[in-house]
């Protein structure tokens, strides 16, 4: 699911919540989500390892570039 359908149906589910105190509990919870997204191992890692993380995304959105997990845990048996 790319990004605008995924905010396209975020905003959806949201217009159906009448809840007060659930609409603001769930805004909290956004809200302390974005304050923090920075945190943590990405402002650890160098650009070009940025930029080979979002080509990952990316390239991961495409089911033909999945791997079975079963295949990768046989590959990777011996390290495990």
């Amino acid at each position: 699911m790319d990004i605008k359908t995924l905010k396209t149906d975020l905003h959806k589910f949201i217009d159906q919540i009448e809840n007060r105190q659930i609409l603001k509990d769930y805004y909290d919870d956004m809200k302390s989500l974005i304050e923090h997204q920075n945190d943590g191992a990405w402002d650890n890692l160098s650009e070009d390892q940025k930029q080979e993380l979002l080509i990952a995304y990316e390239e991961s959105e495409n089911e033909q570039n999945l791997v079975d997990y079963e295949a990768v845990m046989k590959k990777y048996e011996k390290w495990l």
